[in-house]
């Protein structure tokens, strides 16, 4: 997997309440993935949001990607 969506996703503790964002923007990581899970394409959300890029959905995914392959489950 690649490791370039470190460039892009950021963490500011005085934006979006510290929550990882794209390139230092205030449009959250959590909301271009909640748009694409209601069922938003791409395309609908890059048309919504111009600023945004085809890198930025990949970082988000791959930054999602990372976070769940290093979630454990902890034994009660």
């Amino acid at each position: 997997m690649s490791e370039n969506w470190r460039a892009r996703i950021t963490l500011e503790a005085g934006k979006r309440g510290g929550r990882p964002c794209i390139r230092g923007m205030r449009i959250t990581v959590y909301d271009v993935l909640s748009y694409l899970a209601a069922g938003m394409t791409v395309a609908e959300v890059l048309d919504d949001f111009p600023y945004l890029t085809q890198e930025d959905i990949q970082a988000c995914f791959a930054f999602a990607a990372e976070r769940e392959r290093s979630m454990l489950v902890a034994n009660a």
